[in-house]
């Protein structure tokens, strides 16, 4: 998938009017791209549209204007798949703020142990930013992290096969945890590679 430029990006008037269409279309392609593992670890598998409506609704609410576009598609554009990969941000989702401080200051270096599972084969997610640290020296881990799953061509194909079993997996000692990624996820997910 190509990266975003300037050009993808509405004006605040034109997505202000077009956004309830642009909104509905987006929950919609995410219902497809989102895999809950355990009870509060949910991917969101992104996609070049997924980061343009991310991108649309940050200049909208902060109402940088043209000066903020640059930064937005700096920040979005990595989590952009390239064609031989897969995205994924996950998020750790803990409503209760105490309790949510208490899971995350056990779950240092989760980033670390998450993998696909397709034929047989393991693929690692990696953070996008390997400079970035996600987990504080005292262990506490963020709520959200940003993957990339890299695969070869074997791992590609296997991926697209229609009924392959798909598993995402976090391996964390205090979160071991994995689901099947559903067919009609898989089958979205596969049109991401080239």
């Amino acid at each position: 998938m190509r990266p975003l430029t300037r050009a993808d990006i509405l004006n605040p008037d034109d997505y202000e009017r077009r956004r309830p269409e642009l909104r509905a279309a987006n929950i919609a392609r995410k219902r497809l791209r989102r895999v809950h593992v355990g009870p509060f670890a949910t991917f969101y598998f992104e996609c070049r549209e997924t980061m343009r409506m991310q991108i649309q609704e940050m200049l909208r609410i902060e109402r940088g204007g043209e000066e903020q576009i640059a930064g937005e598609l700096e920040a979005y554009n990595p989590l952009i798949p390239r064609g031989s990969e897969l995205v994924a941000t996950m998020m750790l989702e803990i409503d209760d703020a105490a309790h949510r401080a208490a899971v995350l200051a056990r779950l240092g270096g989760i980033e670390t142990t998450i993998a696909l599972t397709v034929a047989g084969g393991r693929i690692p997610g990696v953070p996008t930013d390997p400079e970035e640290e996600r987990t504080t020296p005292e262990g506490k881990t963020s709520s959200i992290h940003f993957l990339r799953f890299a695969f070869d061509a074997p791992a590609i194909a296997a991926f697209r096969a229609p009924g392959a079993q798909v598993a995402l997996g976090v391996g964390h000692p205090n979160y071991t945890h994995t689901a099947l990624v559903p067919e009609p996820v898989r089958e979205a997910l596969a049109k991401d590679f080239d």
